[in-house]
């Protein structure tokens, strides 16, 4: 099974980078200053913390298809087990092809 993986923020490219080596990543990660993408799909959001509310991303991932359908959507992710939740719903999609 092929999936390309692409992360979209706010940060800078120059920040992705710095990331991206300090966790030595396989993955693309995307630009998005004027949160063009991050509104679209519906992750910049208002959040609050310690009485403060605030814009950000909330964390999710999309399974997109080959022909740019969303297959399925986890809102609010959780990091700890995701990756594993990620492929195995990977795995499903493809067998039902």
């Amino acid at each position: 099974m092929k999936a390309v993986v692409v992360g979209v923020s706010p940060d800078s490219t120059r920040s992705h980078r710095n990331f991206i080596a300090k966790k030595e990543l396989g993955i693309r990660l995307l630009s998005d200053p004027e949160h063009e993408v991050l509104n679209r799909y519906g992750v910049w959001q208002l959040k609050k913390m310690a009485g403060r509310e605030y814009y950000g991303v909330v964390r999710s991932t999309y399974i997109i298809d080959p022909q740019g359908n969303v297959a399925f959507v986890w809102p609010k992710v959780k990091v700890k087990g995701h990756v594993e939740q990620v492929r195995d719903k990977l795995a499903e999609l493809v067998k039902e092809e």
